[in-house]
């Protein structure tokens, strides 16, 4: 076949098939821009490789073939690139999940309560008798300086001093905790 039959031929199977193929390009990919590409890609192939080919191949059989492999190259890196995002959303909905879950689990008051406690208590044992007792009666049992003043015969300068001196080595024994401790020990 001379090269004006083999041109004549590949415009007749160009003309007749490229409509079709886009429409069927476009069902599995769903783009009609990607579909002509496609399909313009596997004419190409078919004209770039027809020297090597039998005489007798049926051109939009092999265009067809060419066509399919492209439209399932395409899908099959789509599903992949699907997969990939799947899994990042996954993997960040896993990780959302068990901040929230972490979140709604934690309970400052408890994580701090036990330790704050224990500080406290330290600081509290650690005290001079009189300032430890007066401290106790003033945050404790709430009583004002005065009440403290009168019910240990004490001036309230005296009272004023020993729950200062008490709320210094409390400050310095949790200036890790100072906010909790403020919180429900000053008032």
């Amino acid at each position: 076949m001379d090269k004006i039959d083999v041109f004549s031929t590949f415009d007749k199977v160009y003309q007749k098939y490229r409509e079709p193929f886009i429409k069927l390009a476009i069902s599995y990919v769903g783009d009609r821009s990607i579909a002509e590409d496609f399909v313009t890609d596997s004419f190409v192939a078919y004209w770039e490789n027809r020297g090597k080919l039998p005489a007798d191949t049926n051109i939009p059989a092999y265009i067809l073939v060419s066509l399919k492999n492209k439209c399932l190259t395409h899908l099959t890196h789509l599903r992949k690139r699907q997969e990939v995002i799947d899994n990042i959303k996954n993997q960040y909905q896993w990780e959302l999940d068990f901040k929230i879950t972490s979140l709604e689990a934690c309970n400052p008051q408890e994580i701090f309560s036990k330790e704050v406690h224990r500080l406290v208590n330290d600081a509290i044992r650690s005290l001079p008798e009189k300032t430890r007792e007066i401290f106790l009666l003033s945050r404790m049992e709430s009583l004002t300086n005065r009440e403290i003043s009168e019910r240990l015969d004490i001036s309230i300068k005296t009272v004023e001093f020993h729950v200062s001196k008490a709320l210094k080595v409390l400050r310095i024994a949790l200036k890790d905790y100072l906010l909790v401790f403020f919180y429900f020990f000053v008032k």
